[in-house]
C-alpha cells in the first residue's frame, strides 16, 4: 500500500510539525513519521518538562525567603511528587495543542519509524518513506515529492561511562526522577548543565559541577561565564574545571565514584548520582541515509543555506544537522525549508541574529558576537556594560545582580553582540534578537523609550554607556 505526498516530514519534533504546519498553510499535502510522539525532544524531553521544574525550583526558593519581602509564613516545604505532576500536565496541555494543530491543518500523522528507500518500484529517485508502525500494522510506503529529515539528536555519552537509568543519567532520566538525591556529580558545564545545578541546587541537592574546559559556559562570552560562576558558587554549588574526566576509575556501589585530571593533579568526586551533560548527537541512524547520497559530517547532516541535502528534494533541519541545536532554531529551519519548497525565496537566517538563552537561577542571554569572537573576527569594538543593580525594578524583583553589555563595532557603529544576566533576561533578549535583525545601532537601542521602572531600562542604559552615557551609572 503506498501514497503519494507533496511533503512527508520524518520527525515530528518542534522543527517537524512547524513545518508541516507552514506546508499546509501553503497547500502543499503534507505527512509527518514520528516514531514516539508529537511535539519531539522539546516537548517531552527537554525544553518544557526542565523549564516546568527550573519554574518549580525558583518558586521554592522564593517561598522560602519570603522574609525578604515582608511576608512571614510557616515552615515551607518541597513535594516533589507534585513538581512532577504539574510538569506532566503542562507537558499533556501542550501535547494536546499540537494534536489539535495537526487535525487543523489536515495534516497526515503516521505513527511509526520512517526510512528512506533508494531507488525503487515506487520512485525513480531516492526518498520514498517506508513506514514501519509502532503498533505492529504491515509497513506503508509514503511517495513524497519532497522529504524533510527532522529526525533531532539525543544525549552524547561518554566512552567506559555507561548509563544505567540509575546511578548514571542523562537529561532524559533526570526528568523522570521520582525522588531526589542527596547529591549529584554533574559532567558538563554547558547550558544544560548549568540549568540542571541551577534547579537541583534550589531543590537542596549537593551539586558538584566538573567541566573539561577552563570554565563553565565556555561558548558564551566570558563575563557571563564568570559571572554565572559567581552566582552558583555563592548558592553552593562546587564548580571544578579544566577537568577531564577518567571513566576508567568509575565505581559504583552506595554511590557514585569518579576520578578526573586537573590542573591540581587526580581528584576524586562523589554523589548519589551521576549526570552526564556533554552535549548531543544527530539521530541520522536507521533512517536510510545509505539508501541516498546524501552525506554527513561528524554525524550530522550536510546541507545548503536552504537546507536542501545533496539529494535536492531531500531537505534536513533541526539537530541533525548540527549548529545551534535550539528549538527555535529548528522551527524557523522548518519554515524555510517548505518555503523553498514552494518556489519562494525565504530569507536566509543569519546564525548570529539567533538568541541564546539559559533558564538557571540566574537567568542568561545571548544574540551574536561575544567579545572575544568579534576580536577575533578582526572587528575594533566598543563595549557598554550597565548592572542590574541600578536599575530600580531590579531592586523591587529582589534580584540585583548580573548585567547588560552590549559590544558594538567601533568603525561602524554596528551592533555585533548583546550579553544579558540576571532577572528575566531571557524574555528581555527578544527586543536585542529584532534590533540585531534590523540592524540596530547602539545609539537606536538606547533612543526607544523603555518604561519606568522596567527591567528593560537595563538595555537603554548599557546601549548608551557604549559610547560612555550611561545616565543612572
Amino acid at each position: 500500500m503506498s501514497k503519494e505526498y507533496d511533503v512527508v516530514i520524518v520527525g515530528g519534533g518542534t522543527g517537524g510539525y512547524v513545518a508541516a504546519i507552514r506546508a499546509s498553510q501553503l497547500g502543499l499535502s503534507t505527512a509527518i513519521v514520528e516514531k514516539n510522539k508529537l511535539g519531539g525532544t522539546c516537548l517531552h524531553a527537554g525544553c518544557i518538562p526542565s523549564k516546568a521544574l527550573l519554574k518549580s525550583a525558583e518558586v521554592f526558593q522564593t517561598a522560602k525567603h519570603s522574609e525578604d519581602y515582608g511576608i512571614l509564613s510557616t515552615q515551607v516545604e518541597l513535594d516533589f511528587s507534585k513538581v512532577q505532576q504539574r510538569k506532566e500536565q503542562i507537558v499533556e496541555k501542550l501535547y494536546s495543542g499540537v494534536q489539535y494543530l495537526m487535525n487543523k491543518g489536515k495534516i497526515d500523522v503516521y505513527e511509526g519509524t520512517g526510512r528512506m528507500l533508494g531507488p525503487s518500484i515506487f520512485s525513480p529517485m531516492a526518498g520514498s518513506i517506508s513506514v514501519e508502525f509502532t503498533n505492529g500494522d504491515e509497513n506503508e510506503v509514503l511517495i513524497p515529492k519532497n522529504v524533510i529529515l527532522a529526525t533531532g539528536s539525543r544525549p552524547n555519552t561518554l566512552p567506559n561511562l555507561e548509563v544505567d537509568g540509575e546511578k548514571v543519567i542523562t537529561s532524559d532520566e533526570a526528568l523522570k526522577m521520582e525522588n531526589l538525591p542527596t547529591s549529584i556529580i554533574i559532567v558538563g558545564g554547558g547550558v544544560i548543565g548549568v540549568e540542571w545545578a541551577s534547579m537541583l541546587c534550589d531543590f537542596g541537592v549537593s551539586v558538584t559541577i566538573v567541566e573539561y574546559s577552563e570554565r563553565i559556559l565556555p561558548t558564551e562570552d566570558e563575563d557571563v561565564s564568570k559571572e554565572m560562576h559567581r552566582a552558583l558558587v555563592s548558592r553552593g554549588v562546587e564548580i571544578v574545571t579544566g577537568a577531564e574526566v577518567l571513566p576508567e576509575t568509575l565505581q559504583k556501589e552506595a554511590e557514585v565514584v569518579i576520578e578526573a585530571q586537573t590542573s591540581n593533579g587526580k581528584q576524586t568526586f562523589k554523589g548519589e548520582k551521576l549526570l552526564l551533560s556533554v552535549g548531543r548527537k544527530a539521530n541520522t541512524e536507521g533512517i536510510g541515509i545509505e539508501n541516498t547520497s546524501i552525506e554527513l559530517d561528524r554525524g550530522f547532516i550536510m546541507t545548503n543555506e536552504y537546507y536542501q541535502t545533496k539529494e535536492s528534494h531531500i531537505y534536513a533541519i533541526g539537530d541533525v544537522i548540527g549548529g545551534l541545536q535550539l528549538a527555535h532554531v529548528a522551527s524557523h529551519e522548518g519554515i524555510k525549508a517548505v518555503e523553498h519548497i514552494a518556489g519562494r525565496t525565504p530569507i536566509l537566517m543569519r546564525s548570529t541574529d539567533i538568541p541564546r538563552c539559559i533558564y538557571s537561577s540566574p537567568q542568561a542571554a545571548s544574540v551574536g558576537l561575544t567579545e572575544e569572537e568579534a576580536i577575533d573576527n578582526g572587528f575594533q569594538v566598543k563595549v557598554g556594560k550597565f548592572p542590574f543593580q541600578a536599575v530600580g525594578k531590579a531592586l523591587i524583583s529582589g534580584e540585583e545582580s548580573g548585567f547588560a553589555k552590549i559590544i558594538a563595532d567601533k568603525e561602524t557603529d554596528d551592533l555585533l553582540g548583546v550579553h544579558l544576566i540576571g532577572p528575566n533576561v531571557t524574555e528581555l533578549i527578544s527586543e536585542a534578537g529584532l534590533a540585531k535583525v534590523l540592524d540596530a545601532t547602539p545609539w537606536e537601542m538606547a533612543h526607544a523609550v523603555h518604561p519606568h521602572p522596567s527591567l528593560s531600562e537595563v538595555l537603554g542604559e548599557a546601549a548608551l554607556s557604549v559610547d560612555g552615557k550611561a545616565i543612572h551609572f
